[in-house]
């Protein structure tokens, strides 16, 4: 039932096949139900009357093209909201603001922020290269 239902609404989607359109099928044609459907198809029959053109001017208001150029001209609100932004300046404590921030971040791995490591410093020796050969000559008797 599900596949007749599926064809049936691909065959009113399908574009009209030109001049010598052919008839909807049977099915489709019985299954005309709710208020004024043989009105509309009395309605879509009729040709429009001669004399009558729907392009009328009967109620349109002229406006310039200066007037619809700024009515549709882009406002830029970048100094308004400047203002609004600088306006308050109540700045949290960082402690909150960490703890909000952590709240809200899920607990996914990827929600996690990467752990910070601290940077190890290069290890040097205490000793200078003098310091090695003054070991040399006492351990090993070079002179």
């Amino acid at each position: 039932m599900a596949a007749s239902l599926l064809r049936r609404g691909l065959e009113l989607l399908e574009p009209p096949a030109g001049p010598g359109r052919a008839k909807a099928p049977p099915g489709l044609r019985r299954g005309r139900a709710g208020r004024g459907a043989a009105g509309a198809a009395r309605r879509r029959k009729r040709a429009p009357e001669p004399g009558r053109s729907k392009a009328t001017v009967k109620g349109r208001v002229v406006r310039s093209a200066i007037e619809e150029y700024h009515k549709k001209k882009p406002v830029n609100h970048l100094r308004e909201n400047l203002k609004y932004m600088l306006k308050g300046r109540l700045v949290a404590n960082k402690a909150v603001t960490e703890q909000v921030l952590a709240q809200n971040r899920g607990r996914k791995s990827k929600d996690q922020p990467p752990e910070k490591t601290e940077k190890k410093k290069p290890e040097g020796t205490v000793f200078t290269e003098e310091d090695f050969r003054k070991f040399e000559r006492e351990y090993f008797g070079i002179p």
